[in-house]
C-alpha cells in the first residue's frame, strides 16, 4: 500500500496554499460584490446558506426525455380514438347503402305491384305504398343521424388538435425555459471562472495539476495535500503517459512547485526533480538494461550459427 504523510513547515516559510486564498469569508464577500455590481442588470444573489442544489446536465435531459414519452403517448392516444371513429363511420355508411338498397328494390317492387294490382284491381297496393313511405322516413331519419355525426367527428378531430397543439407549445416553452436557465447557469458559472483565474493567476495550473496527480497514480486525498502546496511522501506505482508506462519509487518526497523553466506554470516534483524529468531517468535505465539482456543472446546466437 502506498504511503503519505505530510510534512509541517515552520511559521515563518513561505507558502503558496489554496486555503489561505479560498476561505469561507473571502467567498461569500466575493459573491457579495459580485451581486451588488450585477444588481442594476437585474440578476439576484444566490439565498446565503441555501442548500438548494442545481439540477445536473443529466438529470434534465431524463426530464425532457419523460417528458416527451408523455407526449408521445397522448398522441398515440388521440390518433387510436380517431381511428376507432373512422371505423365507426365506415360502418355506419355500409349500413345506410344497404338500407338503400333495400329501399331501392321495395320501390321497384311497389312499382311493378301497382301495375299489376291496376290491372287486377288489388287493394294490396295502398299497403305497399304505405311501407315503402316508412322506409323512406327510416332512411331520412339514418341519414340525419349520419350528417350530426360527421360533425361530432369533426368537432371532436378538431379539439384533438387543438390539444395536441397546446401540448406541443407547452413542452416547447418549457424546453427553452430549461433551455435558458441551463445558459444562464452556465454564462453565470464561465464569469466566475473567469474571474477566479484573473484574481488568482495560478487557479487553471492548479486544476490541470489536480488531474495530472490523479493521472499519476495519487488518490485524491493525496491529491488535495499536493493542491495545497504541502509535501507529500509516497512509496509505490507513478504511471507515466509519455512513456504509457507505470515505474516504481521508494519512499520519495513530492511537492507542486513552480516550473524552473516558466514561473506561471506549476511543476509536480520528485525529491526536488521534476518529475517529468525522472520519468525520462527511468524509462532510459530501464532501455538499458533491456539492451544488455538482448545484446549477449544476440552475439551467441551467431556464434552457434
Amino acid at each position: 500500500m502506498p504511503k503519505a504523510r505530510v510534512w509541517r513547515q515552520g511559521k515563518r516559510t513561505l507558502r503558496l496554499c489554496a486555503d489561505d486564498l479560498l476561505t469561507r469569508e473571502r467567498l461569500i464577500a466575493y459573491h457579495d460584490s459580485y451581486a451588488a455590481a450585477m444588481a442594476k442588470y437585474g440578476l439576484q444573489r444566490g439565498v446565503r446558506g441555501s442548500e438548494a442544489r442545481h439540477t445536473t446536465t443529466a438529470q434534465y435531459y431524463r426530464d425532457l426525455k419523460r417528458k416527451a414519452g408523455e407526449l408521445e403517448a397522448n398522441v398515440r392516444q388521440l390518433q387510436n380514438e380517431q381511428q376507432q371513429a373512422e371505423r365507426q363511420l365506415d360502418e355506419v355508411r355500409k349500413d345506410i347503402k344497404s338500407e338503400k338498397l333495400e329501399a331501392a328494390k321495395t320501390e321497384a317492387k311497389a312499382a311493378l305491384v301497382a301495375k299489376v294490382g291496376s290491372l287486377l284491381g288489388s287493394g294490396k297496393l295502398k299497403e305497399l305504398e304505405a311501407d315503402n313511405r316508412t322506409l323512406q322516413d327510416e332512411v331520412a331519419a339514418r341519414d340525419e343521424s349520419i350528417e350530426l355525426l360527421q360533425q361530432q367527428m369533426e368537432r371532436q378531430q378538431e379539439e384533438y388538435q387543438r390539444q395536441l397543439m397546446e401540448l406541443q407549445a407547452r413542452h416547447r416553452r418549457e424546453t427553452a425555459d430549461k433551455e435558458a436557465a441551463h445558459q444562464r447557469e452556465v454564462s453565470f458559472l464561465k464569469s466566475i471562472i473567469q474571474k477566479a483565474k484573473k484574481w488568482f493567476p495560478l487557479f487553471q495550473e492548479l486544476v490541470y495539476m489536480e488531474k495530472f496527480c490523479l493521472k499519476v497514480g495519487f488518490n485524491e486525498r493525496q491529491t488535495a495535500t499536493l493542491i495545497s502546496g504541502k509535501p507529500l511522501f509516497y512509496e509505490g506505482e507513478l504511471y507515466s503517459e509519455e512513456h504509457r508506462r507505470k515505474f516504481t519509487t521508494e519512499e520519495a518526497g513530492f511537492q507542486v512547485v513552480k516550473d524552473p523553466k516558466d514561473k506561471s506554470k506549476l511543476a509536480l516534483a520528485i525529491n526536488g526533480q521534476v518529475i517529468g524529468e525522472w520519468f525520462k531517468e527511468q524509462f532510459g535505465r530501464l532501455f538499458s538494461s533491456v539492451k544488455r539482456t538482448v545484446e549477449p543472446l544476440r552475439r551467441g546466437k551467431g556464434m552457434g550459427l
